[in-house]
């Protein structure tokens, strides 16, 4: 599927959760019933996936943690807060820097529309990493 229409398919999903459940859930929530939601349609996704990173001779297997990634394509955090904290998109863009994926989505729940919960994230920096 193009990154494209699994960006779309994720934020169609996420409306509909949102429409169904509102905005007082906890992000665990959240990323269960999109995680089923994404199973039902047969897209392959991966939850809490634990990553290694790499320093010289050190490795440290679990240095940072997914949300949900999706299709090995398309990183997902989610957040049920309010405001916002730039730290979050600090974290997804480090994310996206250290597995080098160049498209990622930071969804926050915890809004009265989803649509304004809804932050794309691109990593451009062509950083390269040795995991």
């Amino acid at each position: 599927m193009h990154i494209d229409e699994l960006t779309n398919l994720v934020i169609n999903f996420c409306i509909k959760i949102h429409t169904r459940i509102g905005s007082g859930c906890f992000e665990k929530v959240y990323e269960e019933v999109l995680y089923y939601e994404l199973i039902k349609a047969e897209v392959k996704v991966e939850r809490q996936l634990l990553l290694p990173i790499s320093y010289e001779e050190l490795t440290i297997k679990r240095a940072y943690k997914l949300d949900l990634l999706v299709d090995d394509k398309l990183i997902l955090e989610l957040k049920s807060v309010h405001p916002l904290p730039s730290v979050y998109f600090n974290q997804l863009q480090t994310h996206l820097v250290l597995t080098i994926l160049k498209h990622g989505l930071l969804l926050n729940f915890k809004v009265p529309l989803m649509k304004d919960g809804i932050h794309r994230v691109f990593n451009n920096k062509g950083r390269e990493l040795i995991v």
